[in-house]
């Protein structure tokens, strides 16, 4: 088992900026596909951004593509998701995942994903 961390959210007015973090242990990170999902009060968890083992693959949701960049430090067994031009409707907990398939690129599906983290929660004020 991998045991992922967030950290990071908090409360930002519309146009600013956060960076999330997710910290893993437990397993070799490097070879595992990682991604965010976020979930907000109402809705389905969706997919928001995801990053290949090696960084080479990435994929962005429409809605947060040109504001929001995923990364991941393999030596930190770290990733990272840097959220700029933040929208009240960005508002939600976010959820880093991470997929037990070695060398995998990415998927944007919940069931792809294996491990979770407990979420941390990203309240953006128009």
């Amino acid at each position: 088992q991998v045991q992922l961390v967030e950290s990071g959210g908090g409360l930002v007015q519309a146009g600013g900026s956060l960076r999330l973090s997710c910290a893993a242990s437990g397993r070799t990170f490097s070879r595992y596909a990682m991604a965010w999902f976020r979930q907000a009060p109402g809705k389905e968890r969706e997919f928001v951004a995801g990053i290949s083992w090696s960084g080479d693959n990435i994929y962005y949701t429409d809605s947060v593509k040109g504001r929001f960049t995923i990364s991941r430090d393999n030596a930190k067994n770290t990733v990272y998701l840097q959220m700029n031009s933040l929208k009240p409707e960005d508002t939600a907990v976010y959820y880093c995942a991470l997929d037990l398939r070695d060398w995998g690129l990415v998927r944007t599906i919940i069931g792809a994903y294996q491990n979770w983290g407990q979420g941390t929660q990203v309240t953006v004020s128009s």
